[in-house]
Parts: structure tokens; C-alpha cells; sequence
């Protein structure tokens, strides 16, 4: 059973960052496809950040050039720094992996961006 646990939300001021943690268990595999999502009240889960097994990345528009997505694969994490943080950014952020055609979720991180 694939296991996803988020860590690093919090409250920040508009312009500061954070860096949000997901560590996968639960599985003697690597990993190959794994990022990150957010969802605010009444709205659809929207993607921020995944990174694929080839290597590419796609990252929402709204955060290219503010968010960094990682992996350690060996570790079976990804992480995700951000950096320059609005209000809008203001969510819940998940972690996904999708591992043989079935996606897995952890439980949330709170990010809030305000003065």
C-alpha cells in the first residue's frame, strides 16, 4: 500500500517561501512519476508541479519561475520549493504518485500566504 505523507505548510508573508515535503512508503519500487497539486474551497484540485519518469516537468503557469520541484528517488520524495509566495497561492497542497495507472494522494499541507 503506496503511502504519501506531506510536511512544511505554515503561514508566510506575501514574498516569502516555503518548502514542502512528501515522503512515499509502503512500496520496495522506485517511484517514477510523483508532484504536486493544491485545491481551495469549492474548487477543482489543480496540478502545481509533476514531474514525470523521463525526467520532464510541467509546472502550472501561474508558478514557473517562483516554484522548483525536486525528487530524491532513492528516498522515494519529492519536494517543492517556493519562493516569491502570493496570496493566491493560499491552498491546500497534496502530494500525488502515480504508480501502475493508479493515482495515490497524501493527506494535505496548509499553505497560507498573508500579512
Amino acid at each position: 500500500q503506496v503511502r504519501l505523507v506531506e510536511s512544511g505548510g505554515g503561514l508566510v508573508q506575501p514574498g516569502g517561501s516555503l518548502r514542502l515535503s512528501c515522503a512515499g512508503s509502503g512500496m520496495d519500487f522506485s517511484i517514477r512519476r510523483m508532484g504536486w497539486y493544491r485545491q481551495v474551497p469549492e474548487k477543482e484540485r489543480e496540478m502545481v508541479a509533476f514531474q514525470f519518469g523521463d525526467g520532464v516537468i510541467h509546472y502550472r503557469n501561474s508558478v514557473k519561475g517562483r516554484f522548483t520541484i525536486s525528487r530524491d528517488k532513492m528516498k522515494n520524495s519529492v519536494y517543492l520549493q517556493m519562493n516569491d509566495l502570493k496570496p493566491e497561492d493560499t491552498a491546500v497542497y497534496f502530494c500525488k504518485a502515480l504508480v501502475n495507472g493508479l493515482n495515490y494522494w497524501g493527506q494535505g499541507t496548509q499553505v497560507i500566504v498573508s500579512s
